[in-house]
């Protein structure tokens, strides 16, 4: 099955896959495992439920996220953007029907519950979206005369504006970031990206004068005395208290107070347990599977596969950034998980998704192929 002149589905696969950026993958999915174990119990015991009730469910979502990575990571370039625009659509639908059905959590409705199962349909919306932009972003530079780039803003204002009536401003603002590096990567004039930040900074303090709970937020970061700021406060204390080599698993004191330590915090509940050395080395890894898939994209000859990788790759890089530098009180507070740490169904999938077509992208398929596939799509059209 792996014999190179046996050219099986799986062996293609096997000898183009990049197997370092997949064993970063599946080390970072055992971490979250392990901190899964030490995060949960106190949360869910807090909570009056059975003490391994988040690990096991974190247990049960992880093997359908690891057949979605697999099975997507088998694709090839033209059935993920296929893939991604059926994943997009599906995803605007179910956050419209968020909107207008789903139940009201802290203010926010951001949940849906379908089959029993709840979903947060602005996670897979996030890694669909960035292929569609690279796919639009990509056809640009082969069709100047395709509107292709007012396409992908109208798609962002539309995805904007959904996160936003939630509300979801850290998803809002990290879709946006995204956007404008993928717009700066296909090679768009700076005056256009000045003039996106411009108007990313001018929605921002919009968003500071008129929505409350932004305002609290960016003020308690700036002035903690002004308002409640017990879980990052308690997330510092988490970091003091693990030093350089930590207190040993399950010896964590911060945790048992935490309510989120298993979500938004579970950056804190490692630093406290493992020690200042394992977050370093999460930090290392994180980059790790950024750099080199951004590396692996800039050797793609396929515009697409270039742009969408890098986006793909920018998404990842950037959420991990939040939540940490969130624990590490350096931005003010925003429920944004760690990608394959934090708990969550709809994140874990999603991300698996995401970090699948990475995978997909990045393989390196003989000249031949790559030249053919590009014939194939100015022969096809936009398909």
């Amino acid at each position: 099955m792996l014999h190179r002149d046996q050219r099986t589905p799986f062996s293609d696969w096997w000898w183009t896959v990049d197997k370092l950026l997949l064993g970063a993958i599946m080390v970072l999915m055992l971490g979250g495992v392990i901190l899964s174990l030490a995060a949960s119990p106190p949360v869910a015991t807090r909570i009056g439920l059975d003490p391994f009730h988040f690990f096991s469910r974190h247990m049960l979502f992880l093997l359908p996220s690891l057949l979605v990575l697999l099975g997507v990571s088998f694709l090839s370039p033209r059935q993920i953007r296929r893939l991604a625009l059926l994943v997009f659509v599906v995803s605007i639908i179910l956050i419209v029907m968020t909107l207008a059905f789903g139940a009201e959590v802290k203010g926010s409705r951001r949940w849906i519950t379908l089959l029993g199962v709840n979903i947060q349909a602005s996670e897979s919306a996030k890694p669909a979206f960035v292929v569609i932009a690279a796919w639009l972003f990509a056809e640009s530079t082969k069709r100047p005369e395709m509107p292709a780039t007012s396409m992908a803003l109208t798609l962002l204002l539309m995805l904007v504006s959904l996160l936003v009536m939630e509300p979801d401003f850290g998803q809002t603002m990290l879709i946006l970031m995204v956007w404008g590096a993928l717009f700066f990567i296909a090679g768009m004039r700076m005056i256009w990206v000045a003039g996106l930040a411009g108007a990313a900074a001018a929605g921002l303090f919009s968003a500071y004068l008129f929505v409350p709970h932004v305002a609290g937020r960016i003020k308690r970061f700036m002035n903690p005395a002004s308002g409640d700021t017990f879980q990052v406060d308690m997330a510092m204390e988490a970091f003091w208290n693990g030093g350089w080599f930590g207190l040993g698993p399950g010896e964590g004191i911060a945790k048992r107070s935490l309510p989120d330590s298993h979500t938004d915090f579970v950056f804190a509940v490692a630093a406290e347990e493992f020690g200042i050395i394992l977050c370093l080395a999460l930090v290392a890894l994180f980059a790790f599977i950024v750099l080199r898939t951004l590396t692996r994209a800039y050797a793609s000859e396929d515009m697409f596969a270039r742009f969408a990788a890098s986006g793909l790759a920018i998404l990842f890089g950037v959420q991990a950034a939040i939540n940490m530098a969130v624990n590490l009180q350096l931005i003010p507070a925003k429920g944004m998980t760690l990608p394959f740490i934090s708990y969550g169904g709809s994140s874990i999938i999603s991300l698996a998704y995401g970090v699948g077509m990475m995978l997909a992208l990045t393989r390196q398929r003989p000249r031949t192929e790559v030249e053919s596939m590009n014939a194939a799509g100015v022969a096809r059209g936009y398909a």
